[in-house]
């Protein structure tokens, strides 16, 4: 999979995250969760992402941002993998609040895959092989544009 992408709407980056989706699903058992880290600012298309994500994922619920619950678990119906996770650590003021949410265990588990948006507040918990995917919204003539997505995958 190429490392960056521009997406000129929301559909489409929806489109992409269904797209990495199918090829988690495609790879063999690892010894841990699979582990995706969001970076971005807010309204930069990381819940879209993961609503095509989680669509690609087979999960028929519906994706929302976590911010006031934290976490979300979604069952995967899959044969590799079990459960979803989605974590937003936009309000944690330090790496260690997470752990309180069983959240070594969670990755410890190869039949989970988890996706963490504002991981920069929680990286020194953050597995080695955690997958880093930047959104930014590029400018255009000295606007953002709010349709047009970068996205940079740091594999």
């Amino acid at each position: 999979m190429p490392k960056k992408f521009i997406t000129k709407s929301y559909r489409q980056t929806q489109k992409l995250g269904e797209s990495l989706a199918k090829e988690i699903l495609e790879i063999p058992a690892q010894k841990h969760a699979v582990v995706l880290a969001l970076s971005g600012n807010l309204g930069g298309g990381k819940t879209t992402f993961l609503q095509g994500f989680a669509k690609g994922l087979g999960v028929k619920d519906k994706v929302l941002s976590p911010t006031f619950v934290i976490m979300k678990r979604f069952k995967v119906p899959s044969s590799t993998f079990q459960s979803f996770y989605h974590f937003d650590c936009y309000r944690f003021k330090k790496a260690e609040d997470i752990l309180e949410l069983n959240f070594k265990e969670i990755i410890s588990n190869p039949k989970n895959i988890v996706a963490i948006e504002w991981p920069e507040r929680i990286k020194k918990v953050l597995p080695k092989n955690t997958v880093w995917i930047k959104f930014t919204c590029p400018e255009s003539r000295r606007r953002v544009d709010k349709t047009k997505r970068e996205i940079n995958f740091k594999i």
